[in-house]
């Protein structure tokens, strides 16, 4: 066990699967790191440092830049995955998933349907997603309610280091395929990791903290929103559990309606757009099936239905907050209250 950053535990998963199985290899553009100065090779370690290190440890063969074309190489990747190879992927910005979608949506999330179960597809897909980075409107969305809205794809979002590991280690030795979303703005965070290889199984949430009085849940870096919002409302005496998805597809719907129904009040906190976002979906999952133990409104925290802004200020104000998080568990509580509802 030792302290790494997010960036570092993905490096790490990918050293440690690529060693353990030659049949990984890894594509995309620039990941052999740049040639940089005086004939250096792996300068800087791709476009975020993730893949520092493997073109000395596992050579060209395998660490394979490609050409700015996610549609060629995407492709090309879903082909290796048909013929027993397990490529992963790398398109710099999610944003860039319009170039690549037909094939990831209509070829390589549609193999094992089409041939009966025969065929597997074991790729993943990494790109980086989320604001916050001053990147401006083309390289700073949330586009996994897209991707989850595709049978046949599995969709990642890891909120901390260990997870990061863990999922990517996963995705890697799974037999269809993954889109591994890494906020931009996680890189940097730090957090114990397990030295060893391990898998973190899809479709189980991780209970951030436990609590009675609501629960918030959170996807990506809006978990550790989440996490401040709540310290926040325990000086208040308000205890709000936080539940981390970690995975849309599948999602763990049974530990989210768990928690709804303990408490009864539930608030979701998604980067996504608010319409036909993961908030809307976790919301309609609770209004069906959990709504008899209801104390109050399932209340969303979300950006506004906008492109996200460029500027600094606008930018902060667009996403949320441990403040309009905090804000929504506080209504949430006060409803009984204020309308004389249940205990």
């Amino acid at each position: 066990m030792a302290v790494r950053s997010f960036r570092a535990a993905l490096n790490e998963a990918l050293h440690q699967a690529m060693a353990a199985d030659p049949r990984v290899i890894l594509m995309g553009e620039d990941v052999t790191g740049g040639k940089g100065g005086d004939g250096v090779e792996d300068a800087w370690g791709g476009a975020f440092g993730v893949s520092k290190g493997l073109l000395g440890a596992f050579g060209p063969g395998r660490v394979i830049d490609t050409p700015i074309t996610e549609s060629a190489f995407v492709g090309a990747a879903a082909g290796a995955a048909l013929t027993g190879l397990r490529p992963v992927v790398e398109i710099m910005f999610v944003d860039f998933l319009g170039v690549c979608l037909d094939q990831l949506m209509n070829q390589a999330a549609k193999f094992r349907y089409m041939f009966g179960g025969r065929a597997t597809t074991p790729m993943v897909l990494r790109a980086t997603f989320g604001a916050g980075a001053r990147s401006a409107s083309q390289h700073s969305q949330a586009l996994y309610p897209i991707l989850t809205h595709i049978p046949g794809l599995k969709v990642v979002i890891p909120s901390n280091p260990a997870d990061a590991k863990g999922l990517l280690i996963q995705a890697i030795r799974d037999d269809d395929p993954v889109v591994f979303l890494e906020h931009k703005m996680l890189y940097d965070e730090t957090g114990e990791v397990p030295d060893r290889p391990y898998a973190t199984p899809f479709g189980e949430a991780r209970v951030v903290r436990e609590g009675g009085d609501a629960v918030i849940v959170a996807l990506g870096r809006m978990v550790g929103r989440a996490e401040a919002a709540a310290r926040t409302l325990a000086a208040e005496g308000i205890q709000a559990a936080i539940v981390d998805p970690r995975t849309t597809s599948p999602l763990d719907h049974g530990t989210i309606l768990e928690y709804a129904e303990e408490t009864g009040r539930v608030v979701v906190v998604d980067e996504a757009s608010p319409r036909c976002g993961m908030a809307a979906d976790i919301a309609s999952l609770v209004a069906e099936r959990a709504f008899d133990a209801l104390k109050a409104p399932i209340l969303k925290v979300t950006p506004p239905h906008t492109p996200v802004p460029y500027s600094p200020v606008l930018e902060d104000a667009y996403l949320p907050d441990a403040a309009r998080i905090a804000r929504a568990v506080r209504r949430s509580v006060a409803h009984r209250a204020a309308r004389g509802g249940r205990a």
